[in-house]
């Protein structure tokens, strides 16, 4: 195959840790570490982020924020500046949701004449308030603008693809390619001193990792633990990801009732890099989605799990509840139902070895080399 350039058009990139920057930072590595030529451009989110640099490969262009709304960023010059980079290379992959979606479909389709292909990560919901119904109406529009101008819909799911209520809308553009994953297995000795930092020895540990957002459904998680405690006295539950300072969100300082309640069984470990995260999920029991809306369409710690034997309780959403079906381990559960998620929990926890399936099953299903392989394929059959 010959050697492609890229452009990928998102709002945060990396450091920012979100399920949509690890899968998008997984992909541009991974086709460039195949010869391809990789640019993203994203928004220079904070002032210590360099404007432009070369990271393992991919050339990254951070364009200046004037200010933001919610999560969104109000970036302007990010459109002629987008134009102009689409014009230098073979194909654009614009990364949903962002406000900026629809222009910038239409910029590439029609200005640039590039072909178009948008991967659509999930819907947006954003927390209550006036006018973060105003910001979910306008990127909706703008997604559907870049659906209807887009050659190609990229999806993690089937499942998610026919509930959602833009996708559904393009069922004919749609291909689905599951999400890339990149997990080492877990190091018994890192596993041991992890459980003794975080007084988890001897304990059943029931793991969390997402940054604290009100769709993660955390306020769920927390609200299991008296139920849990019923059947399993000694417990402890690991949450690892971002929880203090997560842009858009007051979901750590709105718990902190609750919080401190169970604190004693609770441990909060922050963000961890990608090779650290097996030997959290070695360390862990069960680990849990309980995600609450279609702002979550898959889960990909769920698999980063399962590669690690930790077997998953997730929440039966769209998209949410496909891992667990085409691997069996793990349980799914109703949406915002704390005495459900702990049943579960136990079922799972009291029961794991009936779950819990080789690592070469998995791997089977969900790999890195297939996802590139198949936007390689998508890439070069449009250009």
């Amino acid at each position: 195959m010959d050697s492609l350039k890229i452009l990928i058009a998102l709002t945060y990139y990396r450091p920012h840790i979100s399920g949509l920057t690890i899968y998008v930072e997984r992909l541009a590595q991974a086709l460039a570490a195949r010869g391809h030529r990789v640019t993203v451009l994203t928004s220079h989110y904070r002032r210590d982020l360099a404007y432009r640099e070369t990271l393992d490969g991919v050339t990254v262009l951070r364009h200046p924020v004037l200010f933001r709304l919610s999560k969104g960023s109000i970036m302007p010059g990010l459109l002629s500046r987008a134009g102009a980079l689409m014009r230098a290379h073979d194909v654009v992959s614009v990364h949903l949701p962002q406000a900026e979606g629809g222009p910038l479909a239409f910029i590439g389709r029609f200005l640039a004449r590039r072909p178009v292909v948008l991967t659509y990560h999930c819907d947006l919901q954003l927390p209550p308030g006036l006018l973060n119904r105003a910001i979910d109406r306008a990127v909706f529009a703008s997604n559907w603008i870049a659906g209807t101008f887009a050659d190609r819909i990229v999806a993690y799911t089937d499942d998610y693809a026919r509930h959602s209520p833009l996708l559904s809308q393009f069922a004919g553009k749609i291909q689905v390619i599951y999400p890339p994953v990149i997990m080492p297995p877990p190091d018994p000795d890192a596993v041991a001193a992890l459980k003794r930092n975080y007084r988890a020895e001897g304990c059943v540990v029931i793991g969390f990792a997402a940054r604290f957002a009100e769709e993660k459904g955390v306020n769920y998680l927390v609200r299991s633990i008296p139920f849990v405690r019923e059947k399993i006295p000694n417990v402890k539950y690991l949450l690892a990801g971002e929880y203090e300072n997560v842009i858009g969100e007051n979901v750590w300082q709105r718990l902190q009732p609750l919080i401190q309640q169970h604190r004693e069984y609770l441990e909060f470990l922050g963000p961890l890099p990608n090779p650290a995260m097996g030997n959290f999920f070695g360390a862990c029991d069960v680990l849990t989605v309980p995600s609450i809306n279609s702002t979550e369409s898959f889960g990909l710690v769920q698999i980063e799990a399962m590669l690690s034997g930790c077997p998953v309780v997730a929440s039966n959403l769209p998209g949410v509840r496909e891992p667990v079906r085409v691997t069996g381990m793990g349980e799914t559960v109703p949406i915002k139902d704390a005495r459900a998620l702990a049943e579960a929990i136990v079922r799972v926890a009291q029961n794991r070895a009936q779950y819990v399936r080789p690592r070469h099953a998995i791997e089977a299903l969900f790999s890195l080399e297939r996802t590139v392989q198949a936007y390689e394929a998508l890439f070069e059959e449009l250009r």
